[in-house]
């Protein structure tokens, strides 16, 4: 009876229900400073104290955790292949999740840069010197990491602009041949840029941690809005961020796994938590973490936080994360290919 009674008591002072959010690596500083708005924003709301917990890895894995039985009631994944794995492997939320807010589930976006030491000793102006030989570099697993996958996708997609000119061209019938011909160049171009590569961490913040605290390595492919992050936190350091010519528009995604949130009686708290997202405080909020807002509004007033960059969409040079996955990051896949080959 006692106990029961203390546990009464502390439900009282302490607060009502709570929420778990497992997301991608690098987001960690975001979410605490949103989860501080969002408990504000639902006690004003319903008068309920609520408590928004955190889990954090590399976005393949947490899908993995999840589909395993992690009792996440949101998802903020670093791509929508491992949330849809959550949904096709589990079953835990439907097949058309990403219609179920604006910008296909995406709040925000962002992008990814190179970030060098101070001074760019190395001289790294473009994705062609990172195949040079005697280049240190640094990015997470893309068997583990939605970050890495970005990475390398983007990498991918600067070569066959480079070869074609024009990435329309991949949708052009009569240019297949030379469509055929750029992809044998980015595929080598990868694999060169992977020999060069010494360390691959499970999820990005390891790969950054790598670079910035253990100093290893001549250059992070990174989130921009890790490399922004780390920039501000370490000015002794230097830090510098090239921006390639072109590289890869990364969207990560966010959803309700619908099964668990039922089993929890956490729905509304769920689905007012991402919504929430898309306002403009919390909309400042990633600005604030260096996340591109989806609210032009807001993305005008912090338009000098972020560099110009040119970009291109997975969909533009890819088609879909369920062709990419099977033609790259599947087991014995491209990426699978070519570090077989570099073992050798």
């Amino acid at each position: 009876v006692a106990l029961s009674f203390l546990g009464c008591t502390e439900k009282k002072e302490g607060g009502g229900r709570e929420i778990l959010n497992v997301s991608y690596d690098p987001t960690r500083e975001l979410y605490e400073q949103y989860n501080k708005l969002f408990v504000e924003h639902w006690k004003e709301l319903k008068k309920e104290n609520v408590t928004v917990k955190q889990s954090h890895g590399g976005s393949g894995g947490q899908s993995v955790n999840v589909i395993q039985g992690q009792p996440a009631d949101v998802v903020t994944l670093a791509l929508s292949h491992d949330i849809d794995q959550i949904a096709t492997k589990a079953k835990l939320l439907s097949d058309d999740w990403q219609g179920k807010l604006p910008h296909n589930s995406c709040p925000y976006t962002s992008t990814i840069v190179f970030m060098v030491r101070k001074g760019n000793p190395k001289n790294i102006k473009d994705w062609d010197d990172l195949a040079k030989p005697g280049l240190e570099i640094i990015t997470p697993n893309p068997k583990t990491s939605g970050g890495a996958r970005w990475n390398y996708l983007a990498a991918w997609g600067y070569v066959l602009k480079k070869e074609l000119g024009d990435l329309k061209s991949l949708k052009d019938p009569a240019k297949e041949g030379d469509v055929n011909k750029a992809k044998d160049k980015a595929r080598e171009f990868v694999k060169n840029m992977f020999k060069n590569t010494k360390s691959l961490d499970t999820g990005a913040r390891g790969s950054t941690q790598r670079f910035v605290s253990s100093k290893s390595g001549d250059v992070l492919l990174a989130w921009e809005n890790e490399a922004l992050y780390f920039q501000k936190m370490e000015p002794a350091e230097g830090f510098e961020i090239v921006v390639p010519s072109i590289t890869i528009l990364a969207e990560p995604p966010v959803a309700v796994v619908d099964k668990n949130v039922d089993k929890r009686g956490t729905r509304d708290i769920a689905e007012e938590y991402l919504k929430f997202l898309y306002e403009p405080a919390a909309q400042e909020i990633a600005a604030k973490n260096f996340y591109r807002p989806s609210d032009k509004s807001v993305m005008e007033k912090f338009s000098d936080v972020f560099p110009k960059a040119e970009t291109f969409t997975l969909e533009d040079v890819f088609g879909s994360w369920a062709t990419v996955q099977k033609e790259h990051f599947n087991r014995d896949a491209i990426f699978d290919q070519i570090m077989t080959e570099n073992a050798k």
